[in-house]
């Protein structure tokens, strides 16, 4: 059986699950918690490179900012796709305020955006506030 890497969202670390199309259970081999608890995570430039580097999932990336309105009401939807996506994606927030060369790095020029990477590789880009299950299609979309 094929194994996949996925970064336990509550402890960070690296668990290697079975890969399989449907999970009724998968805890993290270090802390416990469950993988299929999936929500954003708050990263800096070094958390966000240790999530690249690890999973194999795709990551959606929401970049944003805290002034910004549409940023704001897009979160709600945001959390709300990461939950309906366990063990499928993960997803990661940068706020671009306290993590500005990461905004830079990947020449992010309005907010929201959102980057999806796969094998740490940028595959797709998209800005503006969408709703949750305009995130999930686009995240589908890709698979």
């Amino acid at each position: 059986m094929e194994n996949i890497n996925i970064v336990c969202p509550h402890c960070l670390k690296t668990n290697r699950v079975p890969k399989k199309d449907h999970y009724k259970k998968a805890n993290c081999g270090y802390c416990k918690k469950s993988l299929l608890e999936n929500f954003p995570v708050e990263v800096d430039g070094e958390k966000f490179a240790h999530f690249l580097r690890n999973s194999d999932l795709p990551i959606v990336v929401d970049f944003w900012a805290p002034w910004c309105g549409p940023c704001r009401m897009m979160a709600p939807a945001f959390s709300q796709a990461a939950a309906n996506m366990a063990m499928r994606a993960q997803f990661l927030k940068v706020n671009t305020e306290e993590n500005g060369e990461l905004g830079a790095r990947y020449a992010i020029r309005s907010i929201p955006t959102m980057i999806l990477f796969e094998k740490g590789m940028e595959r797709d880009r998209i800005s503006g506030a969408l709703s949750a299950e305009q995130i999930v299609g686009w995240v589908g979309s890709h698979r």
